[in-house]
């Protein structure tokens, strides 16, 4: 059997995306914070930290505790065994579970390295199932020429490709935007007897078709379907009706959806549904989003919690402030729950409305009624507080963070840099970039534009070059993924 090997590239970043940050501030936090004294929240939430036994691991029997600890010890050997050749006798469900564990998080370099491991067992059988899970990670992880080269891997082994592992070659390329290779392989895919492109295949493409504006070519997917006797899904339909709308091409979208209707094949769901009524509400086209918010009642379609989300959403850009608390109330009547999505919603809504008073009443709500704020929650309230120049308050919420075991991101840190680069606290600004590298959060393009304009805007002309300059030297490393802080 011919032996390939698989190219990873090494991960130099310091810091380590694959990783999850932890789920509590550390010491550092806790002496960012301007007011010492009790927090004004504590927050539970389900997610633990890093640094704790679950709950419910530790209600368990002692013989299933003892066991989920052995195999989690074992997952973590093989992920250390993977950099070396020389194991080819180790125990099979530790490695399958690690190389499966690997590809849920989307770890790519760990996965392939596992697989290579996997592929030098004395046990190992190539399997058509593993290659396609793998092709499909390599899809959402954009890596379009690892995807063609385990594609390789998979042939020399004697393995013929199924459909599933074509579409997911395709998926790969069509993540990526290389629309052309994406075609070409459906081109190659209906060359081979078995293996013709079906529904699923046509989707990807017009999924991706869409995602890149590339309209033009929708028709020419459809009438090769047509031609080839593959019936549009409802999958399908609501993949060119979301395409449509999101690019505010509103009467091919409702072309599109009168299609669906007439189809033998398919009818709208409730996908359809909040599709349609969300173009039309980004959009501000509130008299259309209410049209077809009874039309679809009138097919026999019920709205769920996201339809009355889009509905929030749409009202609150449209400054409709009363109509978002209709729609509270009914929401109320027919039992349905509002979500943290939905309060997330209304806070934001207000708070880009400047109106605080407004944002903390729903904020309130929110945690009364059991609620655990997020991430994003938190992201709106510094943004509102920061605009109008309550900084203060913003130094409530990072207390109110550091006792909670909420998980902070990139745009949470972000939001919080710029709120007190804004308010010309410089040194609290560049502390909280470094607590960026402790907490595992990747800088972004917007972290550093932040940085630059608060540098500028109180004349530290000197900092906001150097830091350009590291950007610069970032770009360069970025094909090593290499990033100097």
């Amino acid at each position: 059997m011919q032996s390939h090997s698989l190219s990873c590239t090494s991960l130099c970043w310091s810091y380590s995306i694959s990783t999850p940050p932890t789920t509590h501030l550390t010491k550092f936090f806790k002496e960012l914070s301007v007011h010492h004294g009790p927090p004004l929240l504590t927050i539970q939430s389900s997610k633990l930290s890093s640094d704790l036994v679950p709950v419910g691991i530790q209600r368990q029997p002692k013989k299933e505790l003892s066991r989920i600890l052995r195999t989690d010890a074992a997952i973590e050997a093989i992920e250390r065994k993977a950099n070396s050749k020389k194991y080819n006798k180790l125990w099979p469900r530790a490695v399958l579970e690690a190389l499966d564990d690997a590809i849920k998080e989307n770890r790519w370099e760990s996965a392939l390295k596992i697989f290579e491991l996997l592929r030098n067992q004395h046990w190992y059988e190539p399997r058509c199932r593993t290659y396609t899970k793998l092709l499909m990670m390599l899809g959402k992880c954009r890596q379009p020429d690892e995807a063609s080269l385990l594609f390789e891997i998979m042939q020399s082994e004697g393995l013929q490709p199924t459909v599933d592992a074509y579409t997911a070659l395709v998926s790969a390329y069509g993540e990526s935007g290389q629309l052309d290779k994406a075609f070409s392989i459906v081109d190659d895919m209906k060359s081979i007897s078995n293996c013709k492109p079906d529904v699923y295949t046509y989707s990807a493409l017009l999924n991706f078709c869409s995602k890149l504006h590339r309209f033009d070519l929708i028709g020419r997917i459809l009438a090769e379907m047509s031609y080839l006797g593959v019936e549009c899904s409802t999958v399908t339909f609501n993949t060119i009706i979301n395409g449509y709308g999101k690019a505010k091409m509103f009467e091919e979208m409702e072309n599109s959806l009168m299609d669906m209707i007439e189809s033998d094949s398919s009818s709208p769901d409730i996908f359809t549904f909040n599709s349609v009524i969300g173009a039309y509400g980004n959009s501000g086209q509130i008299e259309k989003m209410e049209k077809w918010y009874n039309e679809f009642q009138l097919m026999g379609l019920s709205p769920d919690v996201k339809t009355f989300n889009i509905l929030i959403r749409s009202y609150g850009k449209a400054g409709l402030y009363e109509k978002i608390k209709a729609v509270m109330k009914f929401m109320q009547k027919r039992f349905f729950s509002p979500t943290v999505v939905t309060y997330n919603i209304i806070i934001e809504t207000f708070g880009r409305a400047g109106d605080i008073e407004k944002m903390d009443e729903y904020f309130k709500t929110m945690k009364h009624q059991g609620m655990k704020p997020n991430a994003v929650t938190y992201c709106s309230l510094v943004n509102a507080y920061s605009k109008a120049g309550l900084i203060m308050k913003v130094d409530s919420i990072l207390r109110q963070v550091e006792n909670s075991d909420v998980v902070i991101d990139t745009p949470f840190f972000n939001c919080i840099i710029n709120a007190y680069g804004r308010a010309g606290d410089i040194e609290k600004m560049v502390q909280l970039f470094l607590a960026m590298k402790e907490r595992e959060c990747k800088p972004d393009s917007i972290t550093f534009a932040t940085m630059i304009q608060a540098y500028n805007s109180h004349g530290m002309t000197e900092a906001a070059q150097d830091l350009e300059k590291k950007i610069i030297k970032i770009k360069e490393n970025s094909g090593t993924r290499m990033i100097e802080a």
